[in-house]
């Protein structure tokens, strides 16, 4: 039925009835060629072998055969895509060339005679959008590590173009995600628009992507490189084009010849047969081994496009071992893959639709009471200067009902309760949009420490916080899940307030 609605959609655009607009087909596994078993298989090695997933959508010849969230995460929220983002500005660069605003070797310095050196070196001088676009700028790891991306200051094009660029561009890869902004910022120069705003009709909009966010710099340029937010079916339906070489719905929205170039291989970046990270590198796109290419982003963000099976994944997580979040996939996944339709197995479907549907991420483990909460329940402590910027905490301890914990970060009070054995959603009233939401677990952990995990569910961060009481003390540590550094074990000491 759902093959027909759609079919239905595009023929008779009358009706009122936008396509784009629509969910992706959905589908038995059986029916695309793929077993229930195999998921299920997935599923239970990602499970057992990477530290957290969020989410997963499995499409089959256009059609979805899987799809789960762990909860908190939920299918209508969106999710911070990291450095996935690139792969949607390398599209953004493609669809600016195809309207003739720009060429692959057009000079960068071209783009901006403002923000460039008075005496530009002969090396920025030939650097190239293609080289922008291919991780090989010329700059080295260490030129680029300290890049101002947060500063409301400086110019981040300037600064850049400052940079020492120490090779002939075109002829070392380095992962430089400063380049990814460059380009966004090329593209909001020839079009007039923010990457964000030009792909709104060009992309966003034909595939039903929603209302995407896309952070941005002080000077009003989408980050490029990272900062996009979409939820996993966009993800998913982002990948689908590409494999369909641009066509959506039988409309070319990306140029064909783009989707090629933009995933083959552009330039070598290692030598390891074993590793998805040295298979080569296209137009901001990962190759992968076994002919496979993708989008990935920092803490288990990917689009992973298998053209020799028709088949793209969208996966959301927040795991620092992103590589064996492929190696589930190639070893689960990829064999399953037949050539046509399987025998239907009603049951098997049925066991995974309820495995999907009740995919819930572990909350804290512990006792719903203490012999500590009646006296320490609504009781305020205060805190020193300290880098979590914390004034004040109290928590309520009310009987049979969730524990709330009352805050003063900085100048900005706030409170969320705590569910026991579930997942409470609330927020923060600090931070970015994507920071605010979260959903909190608790329980004692032992007598005197009651533990607190706390899911931004439109990221891939969690933080634990162990509170420790004394008699008249509080003692918090934090521990972040995943970070950019290695995360570290904070802790901060309150007082019982007078």
């Amino acid at each position: 039925m759902l093959r027909r609605l759609t079919l239905l959609a595009t023929l008779i655009p009358s009706l009122g009835f936008r396509a784009s607009a629509q969910p992706l087909p959905r589908a038995t596994p059986e029916e695309e060629g793929i077993s229930s078993s195999a998921i299920m298989g997935f599923l239970d090695q990602a499970e057992k072998r990477v530290e957290v997933l969020h989410s997963v959508m499995i499409v089959r010849h256009g059609h979805v055969v899987a799809e789960g969230w762990w909860s908190p995460f939920a299918a209508g929220e969106p999710h911070m895509l990291y450095s996935l983002s690139k792969s949607f500005t390398s599209t953004a660069v493609g669809l600016a060339i195809s309207e003739g605003k720009l060429s692959l070797d057009d000079k960068v310095l071209k783009f901006f005679p403002d923000e460039a050196p008075a005496v530009p070196s002969k090396n920025l001088e030939q650097m190239r959008v293609r080289d922008l676009l291919r991780m090989s700028s010329g700059q080295s790891a260490a030129a680029i590590a300290d890049f101002p991306f947060t500063s409301r200051k400086a110019d981040l094009a300037r600064v850049f173009l400052e940079l020492p660029v120490e090779d002939v561009p075109g002829t070392h890869f380095v992962y430089n995600t400063p380049a990814a902004y460059m380009l966004s910022a090329i593209v909001q120069k020839v079009t007039g628009q923010s990457v964000l705003e030009y792909l709104k009709p060009r992309l966003f909009e034909p595939l039903g992507m929603g209302n995407p966010t896309w952070d941005a710099s002080a000077q009003g340029v989408s980050f490029g490189g990272f900062g996009l937010n979409l939820r996993t079916e966009d993800i998913a339906k982002f990948g689908l084009l590409y494999l369909d070489h641009g066509a959506w719905n039988g409309r070319q929205v990306v140029p064909a010849a783009w989707t090629r170039e933009a995933t083959r291989l552009q330039t070598a970046n290692g030598s390891d047969p074993a590793s998805d990270w040295n298979q080569g590198y296209g137009y901001q796109f990962w190759r992968a081994r076994h002919n496979i290419y993708r989008g990935d982003g920092a803490f288990g963000q990917f689009c992973i496009v298998v053209p020799d099976h028709d088949t793209v994944v969208a996966i959301t997580s927040g795991t620092a071992d992103m590589p064996e979040v492929m190696n589930v996939l190639w070893e689960t996944l990829l064999p399953a893959l037949g050539d046509s339709a399987l025998p239907a197995d009603p049951a098997g479907d049925q066991r995974l639709a309820a495995r999907l549907s009740s995919l819930e991420l572990k909350t804290v483990a512990g006792q719903a009471d203490s012999p500590t909460a009646q006296g320490v329940s609504g009781k305020r402590y205060d805190f020193p200067e300290n880098v979590e910027h914390v004034k004040s905490v109290s928590v309520r301890f009310p009987s049979g009902a969730d524990p709330v914990v009352s805050y003063t970060i900085g100048n900005v009070t706030g409170t969320f309760a705590c569910g026991r054995g579930a997942w409470e959603k609330g927020a923060l009233v600090i931070g970015t949009p994507e920071d605010r939401p979260v959903a909190v677990s608790g329980a004692w952990t032992s007598d005197d420490t009651f533990t607190l995990k706390v899911w931004k569910y439109r990221t891939p961060f969690a933080s634990t916080y162990d509170l420790r009481f004394g008699r008249d003390s509080l003692i918090i540590e934090k521990l972040d899940n995943v970070g950019l550094t290695a995360p570290k074990r904070i802790r901060i000491v309150g007082s019982a307030a007078d």
